[in-house]
């Protein structure tokens, strides 16, 4: 699905419906901008002020809601600190400026960890049909100080493997606990893992697949 633009005096929002994983905090976050369940258009970038619209675009996880300040304020750009977040069966939510598979990806975007999506890399929900389970507090590891702690962030899916992290990284619970930090890290997305988030190989034992 193409990313779709709506056009606002002071800012304009897009929505990439691939990347949507429906955490909705659009529609909660400013109703009368994300109008859910809308017959026609349901972006209305002149219903709130550029801040309160830059705030609640940013709290997308998966970057499908996005935006263009025509107003001279400054655009998104990457975090200071790159992260990515453990959702409890869920995704993995990274923040950081992000390159995935050799392509750039803006600075935020949800993963599958469940082996089941139907547009890998990327998570597309279907982590609740599938039942899967995977704990957001996981035990930690030792923490160590990173000499950076952002900075580009290349995530490489391994042919039927794992996602393969290069780039200074917190992983966290989904409470925000800090797990590790690190600058390698292979992360599960078979889902059959016993130490996830990590992978433990058993992508392999079970024939999983990445097309």
């Amino acid at each position: 699905m193409a990313r779709n633009t709506f056009e606002g005096r002071d800012i304009d929002i897009s929505f990439d419906g691939a990347l949507c994983i429906h955490a909705r905090e659009c529609v909660t976050g400013l109703p009368g901008v994300f109008e859910a369940n809308a017959p026609g258009p349901w972006i209305h970038p002149d219903q709130a002020s550029v801040e309160r619209i830059v705030a609640v675009a940013q709290n997308c996880p998966s970057g499908a809601i996005a935006y263009n300040r025509k107003d001279g304020g400054s655009q998104e750009t990457p975090p200071e600190v790159n992260t990515v977040r453990i959702k409890e069966n869920g995704p993995l939510a990274f923040h950081a400026d992000l390159s995935i598979d050799g392509e750039p990806a803006g600075s935020r975007a949800t993963l599958c960890r469940c082996g089941a999506s139907k547009n890998k890399p990327y998570c597309d929900g279907s982590h609740t049909e599938a039942g899967f389970e995977g704990s957001g507090e996981p035990a930690g590891r030792e923490l160590s100080a990173l000499e950076n702690r952002g900075g580009s962030l290349d995530i490489r899916p391994a042919k039927d493997g794992p996602l393969l992290v290069n780039g200074p990284i917190e992983i966290m619970a989904g409470t925000g606990r800090a797990i590790e930090r690190t600058t390698t890290s292979a992360l599960c997305r078979c889902g059959a893992s016993e130490n996830k988030p990590y992978c433990d190989g058993s992508h392999t034992k079970i024939g999983f697949t990445s097309d």
